[in-house]
Parts: structure tokens; sequence; C-alpha cells
């Protein structure tokens, strides 16, 4: 339950949204609904339906403060700087986002369900294109650009698929094993590729090492099309 002091706080939107965040963190996902929310914040439920629709609403809200943060974590680039290195720019860019991330590991969860124009959302790829335009894009190639990075601009990757429990790697690998003869070189890679160390962190196959690696050979290849293609 919310403390006395904090259940004397005026209710606002940003409040809302904040101690949704703060309790996904400390509860995970799952534990999101409307009336477990209203106990953290120490008010009836009633009350945030005056400040937020449902509990979509309270997912983008979510939304908002995540990359909210990401925009503050990257408000120190110096854009300017594209001009001579782009690569290394959206580089930091990318990855001091996903730092953010790291913090709110559910969080690509949140961001993968979203369809509504985010306002803050909208306002990282306006910097994002303000990096590629400044490093020589077109408006063309900058839009294959955002295409090519996908996810990985928010700093993380969508995943193909994804066990969600311990379980469910188990049967994953029982699958595997019963299609080896179909499936040899799908079987060998993931018999001779591991996952399961201290480096996993956004996902099943998205840990950093992995994140670094699809994040460079997207870039260079990207400032080798810019190159070829003068913009």
């Amino acid at each position: 339950m919310a403390s006395t002091a904090s259940a004397r706080l005026p209710l606002s939107r940003e409040r809302v949204f904040r101690s949704a965040v703060d309790l996904v963190d400390a509860e995970g996902l799952g534990a999101l609904t409307m009336r477990r929310l209203a106990e953290a914040l120490g008010v009836e439920a009633m009350s945030l339906y005056h400040h937020v629709p449902n509990k979509e609403g309270v997912l983008d809200g979510i939304v908002e403060v995540i990359v909210g943060e990401m925009l503050d974590a990257v408000s120190h680039l110096d854009t300017a700087r594209a001009e001579g290195d782009w690569v290394g720019v959206m580089r930091e860019r990318v990855l001091a986002a996903r730092e953010v991330l790291l913090r709110h590991p559910w969080a690509p969860e949140v961001i993968e369900s979203r369809r509504a124009m985010i306002p803050a959302v909208v306002h990282y790829y306006e910097g994002v294109l303000a990096i590629l335009r400044r490093g020589g894009f077109s408006y063309d190639l900058a839009h294959h650009a955002l295409h090519a990075l996908g996810s990985r601009v928010l700093g993380f990757t969508q995943e193909l698929f994804e066990p969600d429990t311990p379980e469910g790697d188990e049967a994953n690998e029982e699958t595997f094993r019963q299609l080896a003869e179909q499936l040899p070189n799908l079987v060998g890679m993931l018999s001779s590729v591991s996952h399961d160390g201290e480096d996993t962190t956004l996902g099943w196959c998205d840990d950093q090492t992995e994140f670094e690696f699809g994040l460079d050979v997207l870039l260079d290849g990207l400032e080798r099309a810019r190159s070829q293609r003068g913009g």
C-alpha cells in the first residue's frame, strides 16, 4: 500500500504513469491492473478514470515515461557531430536508449504492443532523423534506414520467437531434438550457441553482444549505401 504521505499527493496523469512504471519494475507486467495501480497510489480505482480511460491508456503512458527517459539519456549528444561521424553519434544514441531499457527489461514488450502515435516516440524519431540528415542522408534513404534499423533504433531487437519460461525452453529443445534429421543446420546452430550467460539482457537472443553486432552491421551497411548513392 502507498504511504499516507504519498496518498495525499494530488493525482495527475504524470503521477499515474510514473507509479505504473514503478509497479511493473517491482512486480512485473502481469501485476499491472487498474485496481492494483490504484492501491499503489493509495486511491480508489474509480479515481484513475478521471486521468486515464483504461489500462490501454496506462500502457500508452508507460511508453511515454520510458521513451521520455530515453530522450533525457540522449539529450547530451551533440547532433552536429553527425556531419563528420553520423555512425558514431547514432551508435551512442541507440546504446544510451538501450541503457534505459536495461533498467526496465519488460518495456520492449509494451513498446511493441502500441499502435498509437505517442508524442515522446515521435520526438525520439525526430532526433534519429536529425542525425541521418546531418550525416548526409536524403529523406528517401533515411526512410530506408529507419526500416532497416527497426526496433534497434529504440535499443532492442524484435525476436522471431522467444520461449516465455524455462519450461518453454525445455519444450523447444525437445521439439528440436525430435526434428534433428529434418532441421540439421538449425539444430546444430542452437546446440552450439547459447544465450544463457550473464550477458542475456532483453530477450532470448537479445544480449548485448548480439545487439551490438547487429547494430554495427546495419550502420556499416547504411554508411556504404549513403556513400554509394550520395545521400
